[in-house]
Order: structure tokens, then sequence, then C-alpha cells
């Protein structure tokens, strides 16, 4: 055998190794469904307590879209359950919203839903 030739079967047992060093570094995004079983609806704002999120994570809200929706929203919007003008509004009754890294906040956009404790905040690292 030349010596300044590699084998196929080293190129194939690095490259293997390769794979599973990037394979292991890399994190899986979990999803959640908001609620668990109950889904996205009232008094649904303690249901992150003792849930760990990180960047990348997937919330689905299910809920019946005649009567909710989701609305992403900033902190001041959250905390007065209003949203305003450049909020970004679901309405198909199982959305699947991706957690960017930091705080985010989520409301129910049709009147009075979010007093009633249909919001959530979720601080994703």
């Amino acid at each position: 055998m030349d010596q300044g030739r590699v084998s196929n079967t080293s190129i194939i047992l690095m490259s293997l190794l390769c794979i599973l060093v990037f394979h292991s570094n890399m994190s899986f995004a979990a999803e959640y469904i908001v609620g668990d079983g109950k889904g996205w609806s009232f008094h649904v704002q303690n249901w992150t307590l003792g849930k760990t999120f990180k960047e990348g994570d997937i919330l689905v809200f299910n809920y019946t879209p005649v009567i909710h929706n989701v609305v992403i929203v900033n902190e001041l919007q959250y905390n007065s359950c209003v949203a305003i003008g450049g909020s970004k509004f679901y309405y198909k009754g199982a959305d699947r919203i991706t957690l960017a890294k930091g705080a985010n906040y989520f409301i129910c956009g049709t009147p009075f839903h979010c007093n009633l404790g249909m919001k959530i905040a979720v601080n994703a690292s």
C-alpha cells in the first residue's frame, strides 16, 4: 500500500467521527402544547411555571378559532392586556410559534380574555 494515500476506510471513519461530534453538540427544539390538555384557554398564565424553554422551542396553541386567537406582544402590551398596531396575530386554532431568545409574550386578543388569564410570558435561553 502506498503510504502517501489515505484509504477509503480512513475517510469513512473520519467522516463518521465528524458527524458524531457535530451531532452531539446540536440541541433539538422541544415542542410544548400550551395549557397541556386544557389548551390555550382561560387561567393558563401559570402554565410556564417549572418549565425550561430554549430558543427554537415550539409552542403549540390549540384553541377554537372563532372564540380565541394568539397575539405576540411586547412586555407593556402583555402587562396591559392590549395588543396594538404591529402585533402579530394568529387565528388558525393550532398555531405553532417558534420561541426567540429572551422574553416572549403572548395574549389572546379577544376583549377581556387576557384579563381572565389567557396570556403567557416565556423566557427562552
